[in-house]
Parts: C-alpha cells; sequence; structure tokens
C-alpha cells in the first residue's frame, strides 16, 4: 500500500516571519502552498492540514543561513489527528535559499487511516529522521510511490537508556505529567487548544528522545495515537499533546500555564522539584535509570491499570531493580491482593527480593509488608517472616534517637512471629527515657496499642519509668500528666505512684512541708527505711527543687534518722537548708537562726564524713552564731567568728547574714563580754560592722535607748569611742550617733535627758560634759571636731 503524501513549500519569510496561530509554525505567509499531492485528496482535508504544515524559524535564526547554520534548525517532526481521524505525520524543515534570496521551508507529510499505523507496525515517533522523508518537491510535481518509513535507528533501546540517564532529574516530573496527560479523558475537550506536555529542549532531536520515551511506557494502542511536535514557536496553540519549544518560546514555568506541563530540561532542576511527583512516577523513573524500559511492557500485562506503581514496582524488584521505599511498599500492597496473578515462581521470586535487607525501609512499607504476610501461602509467609528477622530485631534495639519507629518494627515482628523478647529491657529503656523527654510522644497510637499487647514491654517500660522517676521526678510528673499510662497491677512503682500524685505541696507556699512529705510517703507503699530513694524523690516533689525551712529540715532529720538521708542522698538538701535562704538581716527572725543554728549542729554530729571543709566551716559558724545567741558562748566572740568565716569561705550571704546578725545584737547588749565591743572596733571587717550599724536600727534598739536611760549612756560611750581607729568603724560611728541615737535622744523628756547625764556621771564627769555638748543644738560640728581627738576610754 502506498502512503497518501502532501509536500509544502513556505515562502521566504519577512523581518518578522509568517505569523498565525496554528501548527508547527504558524500561518503561511503569501506564497506558501502545496507544491505535490497525492491525487484524489480531498479539499477539505488539505484546508485542515494545511495550518499544521507550515514552519516557523527560530527568533534568533539567520536571515541568509549556510549549510552548517542549516543543519542547526530544529526540525518539526510531527503527529496530528484530523477532524475525521485522519492522522498527519509530517517533517517540516528549513531549507536553503532560492537565488541568493531569503531561505524557505519544505514539509513533506504521509496521511494514514485512523485505525491504522504505519507500514511495518512502526509507532509515528520511529519515523524521526527516517531516511524516506524528502526535503524538496518532486521536480515533477507527483509524490513518487512511497509504501514505508523505515526507521532510521536513532531512537534505539541503548540510546534511549542513555538518554534517560542524561535527564534523571526531569524523568519523574515529565512522566507524572505523561500519567495525568493520559488519563484525562472523561469530560468534553477542547480539540483546538488540549491539555499538553512543553518541553524545553535545546535541540530537536531529544524532544523526539523524550517523545520515544513516553511511547515506550505507554500500551501500544495509546502509543500509536499521541499526538506530537518536536518544535513549534507557539506551543499555547499547538494542536499536539507533546510539544517541543526552545528556551526562548517557553510558556511561564508554573508548570500548568494555560493547560501546558511545562519541564525546562535547560535549567537546573529545583532540589524541591526532584522528588517523584506520584507514585507510579517515581517507580517508572528508576525503571529507565535501571535500563529496562521492557518492564513497562510486562507491568501492563499485570492486573491494576497501566499507570499501577504497586505492579510496575513487582517486576522491577523480580527483575531485580531497586525501586525504592515507596515503589516496594506499592508492590507489597499490590501484591497482597493480586498475589495469583504473579503464579508461583513470580511471587517466590517477589518474595526473596522483600527479603533482602534495605536501610531505607519506612514504617508504611514494613506495614505493606505486615499486610502481605498475612495472604501469602504458609511456607511464603515464613520465608518473608525468616527473611526479615534481622532487619526487625536490628531495627528494635536501634538505639536512635526516637520511639516511633522501633515501637513500629516491633508490632510487625509480633505479626511476622519474629521473636524479641531478649530486646524489650532495653527497648523498654530507651522508650522510657524518649517518654520522659517528650511526654507527647506517649499519646501516639502506635505506643499505647503495643503497650496493651505486650504485656512485657508494658511492665518492663513501667519498671524503667519508676527507675528514672528517681531521677528526675518532675519529668515524671509531665509525663504522667499528659498520659493514661495505668499504675495498677501487682508493680510496687513507688516513684511514679509518688509522682502521678503530685503536686504535693507548693514549692514556697508556707504549707506544711512534712505534712505534705508524709502524704507523698503514703502514696509510694514503700517505707524509706525500707528503701531510702522514695525519700529524696518524695523530697524533690514537695519542694520542687528547692530546700525545706531549718527547722522543718531539723524535724525531718528527727524523723527519719540519718542513715536514710545519708543512702538517699538528701543529707545534702538538709545542708542547703542550713546554708541557704535570703541575704538580708532582717528577714531572719530569731526562730529561724535559732533554728538554722541547731540544725547546723545536728548536721556536723550526723554527717561527719561526708561534709566537706568549706561546709563543715559554714556549719561550725552557724553552729558558734547559735551558742552566741543562747548565750553560752565564751569569749571571744569577734575573733572566733571572723576566724570561723575565714575557714568557711566562700560564705553563703545567707550564713553571714544570720552569724553577723546574732553577734552584732548581742554586741548591741549590756550584758556583751568585756572587750568585745573594742575588738569589734578594731577589727575593721566593713561588712560586720556595716551589720553591727544595720542591727542598731531595729526598732527594739530605738525603743531601749527612749526607755532606758543607762542603756542610752552606755551607747553614747560605746560609738563616741575611738574616733579614727579606722574607716568602717569611723563610718558607722558616725551613722549611729546622728541617725540612731540623736533622734531618740531629741525625743526624751527633760527627767529623762537627766537621768542619762547622771548615768554618764558615773562613767567619769568628762562623759556627762562630752554628752552634754554632744547634745546642745548646733553642736554637732563641733562635738564632731572635739571627738576627733578623744581615745582614752576604753569600751
Amino acid at each position: 500500500m502506498s502512503l497518501a503524501q502532501l509536500h509544502y513549500t513556505s515562502a521566504p519569510q519577512g523581518p518578522d516571519g509568517p505569523g498565525g496561530p496554528d501548527g508547527p509554525g504558524g500561518p503561511d505567509g503569501p506564497g506558501s502552498r502545496f507544491t505535490a499531492v497525492t491525487p484524489g485528496l480531498p479539499g477539505a482535508l488539505l484546508k485542515e492540514a494545511e495550518p499544521l504544515l507550515g514552519y516557523e524559524s527560530p527568533r534568533d535564526a539567520p536571515e541568509h543561513p549556510g549549510a552548517a547554520e542549516l543543519a542547526a534548525f530544529p526540525q518539526a517532526f510531527s503527529h496530528s489527528v484530523l477532524s475525521d481521524g485522519t492522522r498527519l505525520l509530517a517533517r517540516a524543515v528549513r531549507t536553503g535559499a532560492n537565488g541568493g534570496g531569503p531561505a524557505g521551508s519544505h514539509t513533506h507529510a504521509v496521511l494514514l487511516p485512523g485505525d491504522a499505523g504505519l507500514p511495518g507496525g512502526g509507532l509515528p515517533i520511529s519515523a524521526w529522521k527516517s531516511s524516506r522523508w524528502a526535503s524538496a518537491a518532486p521536480a515533477d510535481g507527483s509524490p513518487a510511490q512511497l509504501e514505508a518509513l523505515p526507521p532510521s535507528g536513532l531512537l534505539g533501546r541503548e540510546a534511549l537508556v542513555g538518554f534517560a540517564a542524561s535527564r534523571g532529574p526531569w524523568l519523574p516530573g515529565f512522566l507524572a505529567s505523561l500519567r495525568e496527560l493520559t488519563e484525562e479523558t472523561s469530560g468534553p475537550r477542547d480539540a483546538e487548544r488540549p491539555a499538553r506536555i512543553v518541553l524545553v529542549e535545546r535541540d530537536s532531536a531529544d524532544v523526539a528522545r523524550w517523545i520515544a520515551l513516553a511511547c515506550a511506557v505507554l500500551p501500544r494502542d495509546r502509543a500509536d495515537l499521541l499526538t506530537f511536535t518536536t518544535y513549534t514557536r507557539r506551543p499555547r496553540d499547538a494542536r499536539q499533546r507533546i510539544v517541543g519549544v526552545l528556551p526562548g518560546d517557553a510558556p511561564e514555568p508554573d508548570g500548568r500555564d494555560h493547560g501546558c506541563r511545562v519541564h525546562d530540561c535547560t535549567v537546573p532542576v529545583p532540589p524541591e522539584r526532584t522528588p517523584a511527583p506520584d507514585g507510579w512516577a517515581g517507580v517508572a523513573a528508576r525503571v529507565w535509570l535501571g535500563r529496562a524500559p521492557e518492564l513497562f511492557t510486562e507491568a501492563a500485562a499485570l492486573p491494576g491499570g497501566v499507570f499501577s506503581p504497586g505492579a510496575l514496582a513487582v517486576v522491577a524488584l523480580c527483575a531485580d531493580l531497586a525501586p525504592g521505599p515507596d515503589g516496594r511498599t506499592a508492590a507489597a500492597d499490590w501484591a497482597r491482593t493480586h498475589a495469583r496473578a504473579l503464579g508461583d515462581a513470580r511471587l517466590r521470586r517477589l518474595v526473596e527480593a522483600f527479603q533482602t535487607g534495605a536501610e531505607d525501609r519506612t514504617a508504611a512499607e514494613f506495614a505493606a509488608l505486615t499486610r502481605l504476610f498475612t495472604a501469602l501461602p504458609d511456607d511464603l509467609g515464613q520465608r518473608l517472616a525468616t527473611g526479615l528477622a534481622p532487619e526487625l530485631r536490628a531495627g528494635v534495639a536501634d538505639p536512635g534517637p526516637g520511639i516511633a519507629r522501633p515501637v513500629e518494627l516491633l508490632r510487625v515482628a509480633d505479626v511476622l512471629g519474629v521473636d524479641c523478647t531478649d530486646l524489650l529491657p532495653g527497648l523498654a529503656h530507651r522508650l522510657a527515657r524518649s517518654l520522659l523527654a517528650g511526654p507527647e510522644a506517649a499519646d501516639t497510637p502506635d505506643l499505647l496499642a503495643v503497650l496493651e499487647e505486650h504485656f512485657e514491654l508494658r511492665t518492663a517500660l513501667l519498671s524503667a519509668l519508676d527507675a528514672l522517676a528517681a531521677e528526675d521526678p518532675p519529668a515524671a510528673v509531665r509525663l504522667l500528666g499528659r498520659t493514661a499510662l495505668v499504675l495498677s497491677g501487682v508493680q510496687a512503682l513507688p516513684h511514679l505512684r509518688m509522682c502521678a500524685g503530685a503536686p504535693w505541696a507548693p514549692a514556697g507556699g508556707g504549707g506544711d512541708g512534712l505534712a505534705a512529705l508524709h502524704a507523698a510517703l503514703r502514696a509510694c507503699g514503700v517505707s524509706p527505711f525500707t528503701d531510702p530513694l522514695v525519700l529524696r524523690t518524695a523530697v524533690q516533689l514537695v519542694w520542687d527543687g528547692g530546700v525545706p525551712a531549718p527547722g522543718e529540715a531539723r524535724r525531718l532529720l528527727s524523723e527519719t534518722g540519718s542513715d536514710a538521708h545519708r543512702a538517699a542522698g538528701t543529707w545534702r538538701t538538709l545542708v542547703r537548708a542550713a546554708l541557704d535562704g535570703p541575704a538580708e538581716p532582717a528577714t531572719h527572725s530569731a526562730t529561724d537562726i535559732e533554728d538554722a543554728a541547731a540544725l547546723a549542729h545536728d548536721l556536723l554530729r550526723c554527717f561527719p564524713d561526708e561534709l566537706e571543709p568549706r561546709v563543715r566551716g559554714a556549719l561550725l559558724l552557724l553552729e558558734f552564731a547559735g551558742e552566741i545567741g543562747a548565750g553560752r558562748a565564751g569569749p571571744p566572740w569577734t575573733e572566733r567568728v571572723l576566724a570561723l568565716r575565714a575557714e568557711a569561705e566562700p560564705v553563703e550571704p545567707a550564713v553571714l547574714a544570720r552569724v553577723f546578725g546574732t553577734l552584732t545584737r548581742r554586741l548591741l547588749s549590756e550584758e556583751r563580754p568585756e572587750g568585745e565591743l573594742y575588738a569589734l572596733i578594731h577589727c575593721g571587717e566593713p561588712q560586720l560592722l556595716t551589720a553591727y550599724a544595720t542591727a542598731a536600727q531595729e526598732e527594739r534598739v530605738r525603743d531601749r535607748l527612749r526607755t532606758t536611760a543607762a542603756y542610752a549612756a552606755d551607747c553614747f560611750i560605746a560609738w563616741s569611742s575611738l574616733p579614727g581607729a579606722n574607716r568602717a568603724w569611723d563610718s558607722a560611728r558616725t551613722s549611729l550617733l546622728d541617725k540612731v541615737l540623736r533622734p531618740a535622744v531629741r525625743a526624751l523628756s527633760d527627767e529623762d535627758t537627766a537621768s542619762v547625764e547622771r548615768s554618764l556621771e558615773r562613767a567619769g564627769l568628762h562623759r556627762a560634759e562630752e554628752f552634754r555638748a554632744w547634745n546642745r543644738p548646733g553642736a554637732l560640728s563641733r562635738l564632731s571636731r572635739r571627738l576627733g581627738g578623744l581615745g582614752r576610754a576604753r569600751p
């Protein structure tokens, strides 16, 4: 059978080229015409075909190309369908100039019946660069007989797999667009503006290779009817499904401009666009890169449709190709439903492929394999389980971060009958640490389900959580506050039970800390004498990182005894209770100071081997302050306090506040030992002298100055003594005389003032004279100058 032919020549182009809406090259200018046509073709058919036969040169094409430039022009090789179903296969090329004028173009086309392909059974794309295409009209105006268009061999298997390898980054996106395009068969379609794939390449031959790739993927009947053109200047107006353009003619790169799926292979693929847009496209790309295009035909014969990712992944696995984790997942799900369609031999081969270890195996793939396992015959199911056992056990034992994957794999192992009993303690410990670090993970369905299914894991997990709760009770409190973990059962779990009942008392809330501690210990159900660690957990929960008050700490030590605190490590908390506290002297009550001193005494007695030297010194300092306050300490006070302070450096501010406060209050009394005030003055210690001045401003001192003449006289003698002894004392005494004593004396009645003077006379007549001079209105500056020369009196 001879093919009907058309020869069409375009007129030379003007500066703007021919313009118009259709075909690979646009409308034809004046002079474009059919130069040879097989006799008998209807005029209506020729009129419909004509817009598809023109050729429009590239934007930057030379007007008078040489031979080498002509060879570089793109070829517009197209396959189109006319309204009556007839197919038009055409090749349009740029031709040389006539008589030195502008170059033109020539199109050679053949007509194929809608229900028949090329002679010999070739696909339309196979005729790319066939030797039978003519580049000029026949001289006699009559087309010669054309029986066939033999393929050139330029699109053979090896050429295509090599091309696929060179276009790897663009393969998944192109194949996904091809699937979308092929599956768009429902609903009305605009024949003039169909959805299309636009391929941007610098060489029309590469577009032909893309088309050949597409035809190799599609079933034969769909590939035979695929319309295309390897080159056009107007992709939006093309009537073919796959069109090629040069970079300058590409539509906007949004991928779907005017129904176009644009794939620009002349620019790098952005990293975010490299993953496969859908499952089938991802597997199909791997098949091409695996150099096995024949698998598309094999997969098409299996149930599930041409574009089934599972069917294609199955044949890939059986051919020792790696379809990736998504492909293996799809293969497992497909095989579960269509195992009989594979036959025994291929099903066994598939199971062997799944047995091969895969580092990128996902949770979804394991879930699919679990479903496949339940659908396999017993022997194949056992083979699958045996093959996956090492991988499953390794995953359950994986010490990496996170809990989702080990838990998922354990569930898979359960279904497959893979024994992981020996791995449960380690998994439980890792789960416990992960849950305490991220309590939100406890709400995951897989974890809750596996705990319901695995009594051994649940038991091991609760034991691990209980042990870790002893190390970090607040973390356990947060976990139990978010999860539905039930602590019922025969396990003791004392630490978890305490954490489940928290909070026991607000930290620093003024509640009874010991009562809260007793409640926490009752909730745990274990005596601290049996398991001292519960004492540590209870202390941490009740005081939440803080410390009990000194009085509470002393009673706690008395109730529990030193052995339990030593074993639990809570003796350190008791030490902090003695040494820590506010640094401001005014915040320390007499009871607080007494409790701290008494606690220090008990700690020195109960933990002689545990206390480091500095801490021991601080506790001795507190203990001595307690003896001073109770009146049991013999002199020297100041010297002893400063010596103990030197041994305890750096001393906690609260300890100094308590000790200096106690010492200075006693030095402000009339019963101070002989010479102690002299020692205070001459020590020159700024902090101690500041503490003395601060204690003198307390209301009890001011009240005594206003009510007891002998006390006011004693304070005048003390505070006016030894001017110039040292700078710290001068500063302190000036403040005491001006800001403490003077306001109190000025408030006295004449009779009370006389009483103060009589008390001073008994100490020496000059003392009374000095007082009168100091107390005379306006005499402050004169007395200050006079007192600057005094130094005789001994306090």
